[in-house]
């Protein structure tokens, strides 16, 4: 934005606004998978807590596969384009941060600007992981503000779910509002769920698949999950006495502007 932008009445354009041209960025498909296999016997037999073994098993491993795609699109991986002998790696949400950061003294991003990051970041050593303070919390929804975003998540790992609570002071008292049901017990408030701050209400979120180190300030509108295969079931031959299954997924991180995103990287984890 510019505060010149004042014309004469009936002026000629001597000079044309110069357009930029959008630079493509992208993404690797990753596949991942599970398999499942029940003997014959094992699905017959009468079992405690379940009817059919093999749907036990199948949705267990649902579940499994979800935390694995969690995981993988929060770590710090370096992307891989894939081969006839190598599995295609995505480029997680780490590699994508370039704009918005506060990290420790030895951290750093990728530097990426076009293309699929290649690279993970570097991560700062152990002597420079720091405790996560309401400073660069607000250091780094600030600079995500002023480039465009309105995020209104930060994302945590236990560890820092317990910081933010317990060393965020904010301005306000914490209230519980019992004021109808004297007799019954009062509620002890020791998380903060809600951090209004001067850009917005923000939920805390906490996240046991993410890592420690890490604290995320998001606005979903710039980063989402792709799917080219979502997950599917597929029966596999019957090769002896025994049912298999294999569950796969093909997906990627969809990361619309980086500068929407925010990291507070290199914390203390415990």
């Amino acid at each position: 934005a510019t505060s010149d932008n004042a014309q004469i009445e009936g002026d000629d354009l001597a000079t044309l606004d110069t357009s930029t041209p959008t630079v493509r960025v992208g993404n690797y498909l990753q596949i991942s998978r599970k398999s499942v296999i029940v003997s014959g016997t094992l699905d017959v037999i009468d079992k405690a807590g379940r009817k059919n073994e093999l749907s036990y098993q199948t949705a267990k491993r649902g579940k499994e596969l979800k935390r694995d795609m969690e995981t993988i699109l929060l770590s710090n991986l370096t992307s891989n384009s894939g081969g006839s002998s190598t599995a295609r790696v995505m480029a997680p949400l780490r590699a994508w941060i370039q704009t918005n950061s506060d990290l420790g003294a030895t951290g750093g991003n990728t530097g990426h600007t076009s293309g699929v990051p290649a690279a993970a970041a570097t991560d700062a050593t152990a002597g420079d992981q720091r405790t996560f303070t309401e400073t660069i919390f607000k250091s780094v929804i600030e600079s995500c503000w002023t480039n465009g975003a309105d995020p209104d998540i930060l994302m945590v790992g236990p560890h820092n779910k317990q910081v933010v609570s317990t060393t965020f002071s904010g301005i306000a008292t914490r209230n519980f509002d019992l004021s109808n049901v004297a007799a019954k017990p009062m509620a002890a408030i020791a998380a903060i769920d809600v951090y209004v701050s001067d850009w917005g209400a923000i939920r805390v979120v906490p996240n046991r698949f993410q890592r420690e180190r890490d604290a995320w300030i998001l606005d979903m509108d710039y980063v989402s999950l792709k799917t080219l295969r979502p997950i599917q079931t597929i029966p596999l031959a019957k090769t002896g006495d025994a049912e298999k299954r294999l569950m796969l997924v093909e997906y990627t991180l969809c990361v619309k502007n980086e500068a929407a995103l925010g990291l507070c990287g290199d914390l203390s984890t415990a």
